[in-house]
C-alpha cells in the first residue's frame, strides 16, 4: 500500500495584501497566497489552521482542481492558480475568495486600481507542479497555526 500523501503549509504573518506561506510537498517547496486572516469570514478570510482532506473536484470556473473538505463554516475552498489576494474592503485586489493559490516567486503587480500590490507570480506552473505531485490522489493538507 502506498504511503498517504501529506502537504504542509506554514504561513507568514497575515497582511492586508494577503497571507503568504510555504507549501512543502515531500521534497518540493512551493509558495502560497491566501486572503488575509479576517476571523474565517466567508469570501474575505483565509481558512483556519488545521488538517484538511483534499480531493480532486471539477470546478465550473477553474476545471480540475483540489478541494478541501470539512473547512469549518466554509464550502468550495479550492486550490487554484491566482496572483493577488488583498483585502477588498481596504481597496486591495483579489482573485481569491477563501481559496489557496500556489506560486513560484513573490513580487509586485499593478492591481485593478493601478496600485502596486504584493503578488504571487508564476502561479500556473506552481499549480501544475502540485497537480503532478498529487497525481490525482487525495492528500492531507496540514496548515500550521
Amino acid at each position: 500500500m502506498a504511503a498517504a500523501l501529506t502537504a504542509r503549509l506554514r504561513r507568514q504573518p497575515s497582511t492586508d495584501q494577503g497571507t503568504f506561506g510555504t507549501l512543502r510537498l515531500g521534497g518540493q517547496v512551493l509558495r502560497t497566497l491566501e486572503l488575509p486572516w479576517r476571523d474565517n469570514r466567508r469570501q474575505r478570510s483565509c481558512i483556519p489552521p488545521g488538517s484538511y482532506r483534499c480531493a480532486l473536484v471539477q470546478s465550473p470556473r477553474f476545471g480540475r482542481v483540489y478541494g478541501l473538505a470539512n473547512v469549518p463554516g466554509r464550502s468550495h475552498v479550492l486550490i487554484h492558480a491566482a496572483n493577488v489576494a488583498g483585502d477588498v474592503e481596504l481597496g486591495w485586489s483579489t482573485q481569491l475568495h477563501g481559496c489557496i493559490a500556489p506560486f513560484l516567486r513573490e513580487g509586485l503587480m499593478r492591481n485593478t486600481a493601478g496600485v502596486m500590490q504584493r503578488a504571487g507570480l508564476v502561479s500556473r506552473p506552481a499549480f501544475t507542479a502540485l497537480m503532478e505531485w498529487a497525481a490525482g490522489r487525495p492528500f492531507t493538507l496540514e496548515i500550521e497555526p
